[in-house]
């Protein structure tokens, strides 16, 4: 009994050892290759950060926080007129309670909603 603990002990102690070199050597590189990104296209990752603020993860964009720029640029069918209609109607009644609010926008057809849903969050 006593041996078999001793076993699985050494087995168990073998196979974290291994893990433990390997990820000491993960964020190292990781980390080289985060901090040459930044020093080669400092100006790129300074572009791209406020479009990154307005969009989630899924690459939704809020409709009640974007600029019309963004807008335009993120949903089909929708130029920087429409967009800025939409800034335009949040600017004068406040912000979006639904996506389907955006219905009451002038030029904002259900079908054009309908067509960006799932680029669109609150």
């Amino acid at each position: 009994m006593k041996s078999g603990i001793k076993v699985v002990l050494f087995t168990l102690s073998m196979i974290f050892s291994g893990l433990g070199t390997q990820a000491l050597a993960a964020p190292t590189a990781g980390k080289a290759a985060v901090e040459s990104k930044t020093v080669t296209q400092p100006a790129a990752t300074e572009k791209s950060a406020p479009v990154a603020d307005e969009k989630n993860a899924a690459g939704k964009i809020s409709i009640n926080t974007a600029t019309a720029e963004e807008l335009a640029q993120a949903l089909n069918g929708v130029g920087l007129k429409k967009a800025q209609a939409i800034v335009s109607y949040r600017e004068e009644y406040g912000p979006f309670k639904t996506i389907d609010d955006l219905r009451q926008v002038p030029g904002m057809g259900g079908t054009l909603v309908e067509k960006n849903l799932s680029h669109l969050m609150l």
